[in-house]
């Protein structure tokens, strides 16, 4: 049975990809690729963002605070799962892809909603000293695409599962029953 796919989740698995890999490296150079530092021309916008938000900025990295890497490493495994469905689905035509694909973005949204939760529960520690307009272009907004589209991926691919799930499952009893008789 061939693999069920879809450009637009194909799209953001790939469009992903040079994104999540710039801000691993953003973080997990820190301070070289911050303000400053000799690698910074590579991570010139950051120049901005660390000030928006104090996880990627000079508090945290003065706190030792280890979220920062620690979710940079998730995404790398995030964005090496998002490879493997593409590949997997699109050039093996795995039928076992859809669940990478749905796990890749299922750790995505989790992950995400635990950055916000970890503000919420620290009284918005990191982000709470921006304007609201620029909270809402520069974090709520970019931040919030890493929820809505990988749950649109969750969905999608979570119903065709259960599609393939429910089939066998049919197929299955199927057989039984011809063996019973």
């Amino acid at each position: 049975m061939a693999v069920k796919t879809y450009w637009w989740i194909t799209a953001w698995f790939l469009l992903t990809v040079p994104v999540i890999f710039w801000d691993a490296g953003y973080c997990l150079l820190r301070p070289r690729s911050m303000k400053g530092g000799d690698l910074h021309w590579i991570w010139k916008p950051y120049a901005l963002y660390q000030e928006i938000d104090y996880v990627y900025g000079i508090p945290a990295l003065e706190r030792g605070d280890g979220f920062t890497n620690a979710q940079s490493v998730l995404n790398i495994v995030e964005t090496l799962m998002n490879i493997s469905y593409v590949y997997l689905a699109h050039v093996s035509e795995w039928p076992g892809a859809p669940l990478i694909g749905f796990g890749a973005a299922l750790m995505t949204v989790a992950k995400t909603v635990l950055y916000w939760l970890q503000e919420y529960f620290c009284n918005f520690c990191a982000i709470g000293h921006n304007t609201l307009s620029d909270l809402l272009l520069l974090w709520i907004l970019p931040n919030g695409l890493w929820i809505v589209f990988p749950s649109f991926i969750v969905y999608k691919l979570g119903k065709d599962l259960v599609s393939s799930l429910n089939f066998a499952d049919a197929q299955a009893k199927k057989i039984s029953s011809g063996k019973k008789q």
